[in-house]
């Protein structure tokens, strides 16, 4: 199909963010600023809290070499979407369905839309049990009520795209400043934070580590958001001359970069702060989000440190689920050409998510949910490869990227990044489901 025939992936918002035709840096990086940090909510989203926990309070500031690991390759791999974007107009489901026969795309599509619901699994519930931690609404409710921010999606993206990245960024910036101001009142080892940033042996030498730091990097790379990111980047409106797109893969992977950095701040937040407020007081064995919250105030003796908790996980919850929302969208208009209304599309996704959440709920108990959010993960680290490796694949073809195309050392590191990825994903699901067959 020839570009100029394909509709473009989100026509609502496409090219609908003008770039100021101007030298200065600023006023470009401002226009530019935006679809990163859209990107950044995946990497810090409720499913990635549960290993950031049970590390800090297992193993103290150790496994923050894994977060640094796995945040430098999230944006390596997020500077690819960038590129695959601007230089072929395509996203990655677009590109996916160019170049393999129907029956790989349909089978891509499918993995793809059951990984958006199990992430968005994992941040509904994250949302719900904010909501029950904060206010003591039941679960069941709970759920029921996260589900509404469809219609602030809707709402918003009526207004402008703009607006949808202004909601997230206050919602990112409200899990930051939360977490800087648990960092205050558990009052870190600062040396000791700096040596976990140092690789360790320990890491590959202890089972129970490796298994921890795996989950860790599994969680982080999310397979809809490289989907996403490979098409909010088309929201700008740059000239399509071979110096504008250059310059909008720049400012698109700083505008990434800088918002991932905000990521891996708060990831490692969140561990620094279960290492100083449960691993060095005793209490090692936290893994529950719930456990977390409860424990924060009595240890810290700061009445107001496990309700910030709980208004970070709400605020990262409902900043996920807007960004798995618009990623279905994507994903079901590039891989099948299916416009669906806005509004019936992103009620297809939610219902794909709210209808196990409840299920799990009332027929197993709200305790069924960390091990429902702890399964949303495996599912989701299934269908990574299937991402990952396609993107690396087209970005390394000459003849769809021209100039483009990644130069050599980038091919290199970028297979090499997608091995690593592949791999461990596939040593932590042969660990999960080993475990789940003798625990049974």
């Amino acid at each position: 199909m020839a570009l100029s025939d394909r509709k473009p992936s989100l026509p609502e918002v496409h090219r609908s963010i003008p770039i100021p035709n101007v030298k200065s840096f600023w006023r470009k990086m401002l226009a530019y600023a935006g679809p990163g940090y859209l990107v950044s909510v995946g990497y810090m989203d409720p499913g990635n809290w549960a290993t950031d926990i049970a590390g800090g309070a297992k193993f103290g500031y150790a496994l923050l070499t894994v977060i640094l690991l796995s945040n430098l390759m999230a944006i390596l791999l997020q500077s690819l979407c960038v590129r695959l974007g601007v230089a072929t107009g395509r996203d990655l489901a677009q590109a996916c369905r160019d170049y393999f026969n129907p029956r790989v795309n349909f089978v891509l599509w499918v993995l793809c839309e059951i990984a958006i619901a199990a992430c968005d699994l994992a941040e509904l519930l994250g949302s719900a049990i904010a909501l029950q931690l904060l206010f003591g609404i039941p679960l069941v409710w709970g759920v029921c009520i996260t589900a509404l921010d469809v219609l602030v999606l809707l709402f918003l993206q009526g207004k402008g795209f703009r607006y949808i990245e202004a909601l997230v960024i206050v919602l990112v910036a409200t899990v930051g400043v939360c977490f800087a101001a648990e960092i205050l009142f558990s009052r870190p080892d600062v040396t000791g934070i700096l040596s976990g940033y140092l690789p360790k042996r320990e890491i590959l030498q202890n089972p129970e580590m490796l298994y921890i730091a795996i989950g860790i990097l599994g969680a982080t790379v999310m397979p809809h958001n490289l989907y996403l990111h490979s098409s909010i980047v088309q929201t700008r409106d740059w000239q399509p001359t071979t110096e504008k797109r250059w310059e909008a893969i720049k400012f698109g992977t700083i505008d990434s970069t800088v918002a991932l950095s905000l990521a891996l701040f708060i990831n490692s937040a969140i561990l620094i702060v279960s290492a100083a407020s449960f691993h060095f007081l005793g209490y090692q064995e936290v893994a529950e989000i719930q456990d977390a919250y409860k424990l924060l105030s009595p240890l810290l003796g700061v009445s107001a440190a496990s309700a910030i908790f709980g208004v970070a996980l709400l605020a990262s919850g409902q900043s996920s689920t807007l960004t798995a929302t618009l990623a279905g969208q994507i994903v079901m208009e590039g891989f099948l050409q299916l416009r669906l209304p806005p509004w019936l599309r992103r009620l297809a996704t939610r219902l794909l998510a709210i209808v196990p959440a409840l299920i799990a709920i009332i027929f197993f108990g709200e305790n069924s949910t960390s091990s429902l959010i702890v399964f949303s993960q495996v599912v989701l680290s299934l269908q990574l490869a299937f991402a990952v490796v396609p993107l690396v694949m087209f970005t390394s073809n000459r003849r769809l990227m021209g100039e483009f195309v990644n130069p050599l050392w980038l091919k290199s590191l970028a297979w090499l990044v997608a091995l690593v990825i592949v791999g461990l994903n596939a040593w932590l699901l042969l660990q999960t489901f080993s475990g789940w067959l003798f625990s049974s």
